[in-house]
C-alpha cells in the first residue's frame, strides 16, 4: 500500500496550512482514509477519518478547524488545516485502513512534519 504525504511546513499561530496524500486507486475507494499525528513524546493519535461514504470524523481538539476529503478522480486524500495552534506541532500521517475477509489493517505514510510557531 503506498501512502505519500506532500505539504505540510511551519507556519505561524493561526495560520493555515494544507497537506495531501497520493494513494492508488483501488485504497481510495476500498479503504477507510484517515490523519493521524504524534507530537514529541507522545502517543500517535488519530486526529480526521473519511469513509468511502464520504462521511467524516474529526477529533475534539481540531474539530471545526480541520478538513478532511477525498478525490477519488485524484486518488488523493487533502488535509486543509487552519487557525493552527502550536499544539498541533506533530509529524503528521496518511493511513488507509483496509478490511480483507474480516481482518482491518493499518497502513501508514512516512509523514511529514508540521511546526506552528508561537
Amino acid at each position: 500500500v503506498q501512502l505519500v504525504e506532500s505539504g505540510g511546513g511551519s507556519v505561524q499561530a493561526g495560520g493555515a496550512l494544507n497537506m495531501s496524500c497520493a494513494t492508488s486507486a483501488n485504497i481510495i475507494r476500498d479503504c477507510r482514509m484517515s490523519w493521524y499525528r504524534q507530537a514529541p513524546g507522545k502517543e500517535r493519535e488519530r486526529v480526521s477519518t473519511i469513509g468511502n461514504d464520504g462521511v467524516a470524523w474529526y477529533g475534539d481538539s481540531v474539530q471545526g478547524r480541520f478538513t478532511i476529503s477525498r478525490d477519488p478522480i485524484k486518488n488523493t486524500v487533502h488535509h486543509q488545516m487552519r487557525d493552527l495552534h502550536t499544539e498541533d506541532t506533530a509529524v503528521y500521517y496518511c493511513a488507509a485502513t483496509c478490511v480483507f475477509g474480516f481482518q482491518a489493517q493499518t497502513y501508514f505514510g512516512q509523514g511529514t512534519q508540521v511546526t506552528v510557531l508561537s
